[in-house]
């Protein structure tokens, strides 16, 4: 059994793990029972449900029985004996969602129950995204594997934190020796369970990284069989180009490559999905394992350092020259062309999501602080409240910046997956880009139910075993025997997100139960405070 047909190049489920599961349910039959007319008895049996199986082919009705935390029967199980019931009638059955780029380690040992992501569906959340990751990663997953988290939880090597310990946060080239110094960390974090090195190019230190490196280092992730996802050196005027340096990445390392988040900001770049998607379509048809993620929203979220011209924050000098008036002059003009690209005249399109130092402006638009001080909502007193801002401790923002034809083109594409770039974040704690609470369930409620860009079958296709596959994650994603009992069971007429740019503490509505490893942790839409997840390593782990 292959784990889901997909041309990704990755790892097959072996079909002996299926076999075992159902022989050893079938001996576990009474004495002289036929194996054929076994009833065998189930941890937990979900019947009378739609099953939408990953896999992309039609629903079809059935149940779907489980023990020992792995899917051991699908098919007509109604009369069969089950310790726990549940009556799926109505409602759709399918796997656990996998959320290929998350940002939950920070905080999953405060909040391990992690409510936003379950009550969304998703049961594995992949950590270690835009190029930052614990190093070393074995003290991290240990500890992770101790706490028990309610997801699964799988990470990669994040090359900024790699060149960070190596040459802090210089502007220049790697030296032969530092490049091998390097590669010694990502060797490790592949041998401690990385699935693949993660960069973040438009941040630092990882901008300061030169093609001909980030292809030394995915190759090196190749010989221990991960893969390289990049959140780009540009989304917005250079987003083409990024889109060929990712293509080139793959291509020279021989490295699945995959495009975190991917989208075109900037309103002189609306529309540019298109040339993107042609250039992934080209790559793909001469034999480059490219693909991307995306998320259902024309809003991302950032620190307001984004803004800064990434020369700026060479060796971490970026308040010295912000207090240095030439300095500041210099600054200012590269962050002209940053605003003037992504919000032109409308500061109210920059959102503040927290402040340290401030908590009050959580929620507050730029345009909201600069009426507040008197000044005019022009690019130039943008950028001076921006500096301001960051001198005072920084923020994190949400960028109205992106276009929803874009987000509907690019979320057509075959080759495109869901992920939520989500945050594990608290109710009611400061104002959150709404994609924490309610990125899946609005796929499903907008754009499956109400919009019809997608179908069913292929929108959980893209949450499930494509992701899964993708990852190397080679037992969840599908809902066939032998598979880990990750699902999740929803209502497709009614699920829908709740939370808003404006009024962001809302947990969605529609999802009914989420099962992790075969236990139930969410029952009829409340959690169970179950915490069932495992850490999920990857292919070179142990050796």
């Amino acid at each position: 059994m292959r784990a889901s047909g997909l041309d990704t190049g990755r790892r097959g489920f072996s079909p002996g793990v299926a076999s075992l599961v159902t022989a050893a349910i079938l001996l576990s039959a009474p004495a002289g029972t036929p194996a054929d007319q076994a009833q065998p008895a189930f941890d937990v049996l979900i019947t009378g449900g739609r099953i939408v199986d990953g896999s992309g082919s039609p629903w079809f009705s059935g149940d779907i029985g489980i023990a020992d935390g792995r899917i051991a029967r699908v098919g007509p199980l109604a009369g069969a004996a089950a310790t726990r019931r549940i009556d799926a009638s109505g409602l759709i059955v399918a796997p656990g969602f996998v959320d290929p780029h998350a940002h939950a380690r920070e905080r999953l040992f405060e909040l391990p129950t992690a409510e936003g992501y379950l009550l969304q569906g998703i049961t594995t959340v992949v950590d270690g995204n835009d190029g930052s990751a614990p190093l070393p990663l074995a003290p991290y997953l240990a500890k992770a594997e101790a706490a028990r988290f309610a997801p699964n939880l799988a990470l990669f090597a994040g090359h900024g934190t790699i060149r960070e310990q190596v040459m802090g946060t210089a502007n220049r080239r790697a030296s032969p020796g530092e490049l091998d110094q390097m590669k010694a960390l990502v060797r490790q974090a592949m041998r401690d369970g990385a699935l693949g090195l993660s960069t973040g190019l438009a941040y630092i230190p990882g901008n300061y990284a030169t093609t001909d490196e980030l292809i030394a280092l995915s190759a090196v992730t190749r010989e221990h069989g991960g893969i390289y996802v990049s959140h780009m050196r540009d989304e917005g005027g250079g987003v083409l180009d990024s889109v060929r340096e990712t293509i080139r990445i793959g291509e020279e390392a021989r490295i699945p490559a995959q495009i975190s988040h991917h989208k075109v900001g900037g309103r002189r770049q609306f529309g540019q999905s298109v040339q993107s998607l042609a250039l992934i379509e080209a790559a793909r048809a001469r034999g480059v394992d490219v693909t991307f993620d995306q998320y259902p929203y024309t809003a991302s979220q950032t620190g307001l350092s984004l803004i800064f011209p990434r020369w700026a924050m060479a060796d971490d000098g970026l308040h010295a020259r912000l207090r240095d008036p030439k300095g500041r002059s210099e600054v200012k003009g590269g962050m002209l062309d940053f605003i003037d690209e992504r919000f032109g005249d409308d500061p109210s399109r920059i959102q503040l999501v927290r402040c340290a130092f401030d908590p009050s402006l959580s929620g507050k638009t730029l345009a909201d602080v600069l009426k507040a001080a008197g000044q005019p909502l022009t690019q130039s007193a943008t950028a001076d409240a921006v500096i301001d801002l960051q001198l005072k401790g920084g923020c994190s923002a949400i960028f109205h910046a992106y276009d929803e034809p874009d987000v509907e083109r690019l979320m057509r594409a075959p080759f495109g997956m869901i992920g939520s770039d989500g945050s594990l974040t608290r109710l009611g704690d400061g104002a959150p880009h709404p994609r924490a609470f309610g990125t899946y369930p609005r796929v499903l409620g907008r754009y499956v139910r109400e919009r019809r860009i997608l179908a069913l079958e292929e929108a959980i296709r893209k949450m499930t075993s494509f992701p899964a596959a993708r990852l190397g994650l080679v037992d969840r994603g599908l809902l066939r025997e032998g598979m880990a009992a990750d699902v999740a069971i929803f209502d497709a007429a009614a699920i829908t997100d709740r939370s808003t740019f404006t009024d962001p503490h809302h947990y969605p509505e529609g999802v009914r139960h989420v099962l992790v490893n075969g236990t139930v942790v969410i029952d009829s839409g409340a959690h169970t405070g179950a915490r069932p997840g495992r850490v999920l390593r990857g292919p070179a782990a142990g050796r």
